[in-house]
């Protein structure tokens, strides 16, 4: 389960927030391949389907033709260049999503080896929630939460207190 998980919190803290939200008889597309989060949520008797690696800035038929009742999206919109794009094209009415928050003592991730584990947008939370608004969504629900690590120094420490993860729960607006 997730309490094995790295990172056990994030994990442990985004089933949380679906269980509140979404029932396990309603079919969810998630967003990027399979990963850890997706078979947690399994493991959590969801019925969960994904993209199968696509380009999702360029190729959105994969949302466009699902029959999912919800989409969920963790931690995938701050790689896109137009995430944008990828939440108009979304034909469920439910979306759960989460984003890294924007922190303004360290620089945005890029990897130095993994070309497409880099981010694009770091949002702050008005950013994502105007995004979501502009792209037809409204949010019922929201949380953040840090995400402290065990390191020694100054950026560690205000990692018990910034935020990092904002997660939200959104209906599609008619």
């Amino acid at each position: 389960m997730y309490e094995k998980s790295f990172p056990s919190k994030r994990y442990k803290l985004t089933i949380e927030f679906l269980k509140k939200h979404i029932s396990t008889s309603q079919p969810i597309l998630d967003l990027g391949v399979v990963n850890p989060l997706t078979k947690i949520m399994q493991e959590h008797g969801y019925n969960v389907e994904n993209t199968k690696g696509e380009d999702l800035d360029v190729d959105t038929s994969t949302i466009k033709n699902s029959e999912s009742e919800v989409v969920v999206a963790f931690e995938i919109f701050e790689h896109l260049l137009s995430p944008f794009t990828v939440l108009q094209s979304i034909q469920a009415n439910t979306l759960v999503a989460s984003v890294p928050l924007r922190l303004w003592f360290s620089s945005a991730y890029r990897s130095k080896t993994d070309m497409l584990d880099r981010h694009f947008h770091e949002f702050e939370d008005w950013q994502f929630d105007w995004l979501l608004e502009k792209a037809g969504w409204k949010i019922m629900d929201r949380e953040k939460w840090t995400n402290p690590t065990k390191k020694i120094g100054l950026r560690p420490l205000l990692r018990w207190f910034a935020p990092r993860y904002y997660i939200v729960y959104a209906e599609r607006v008619k």
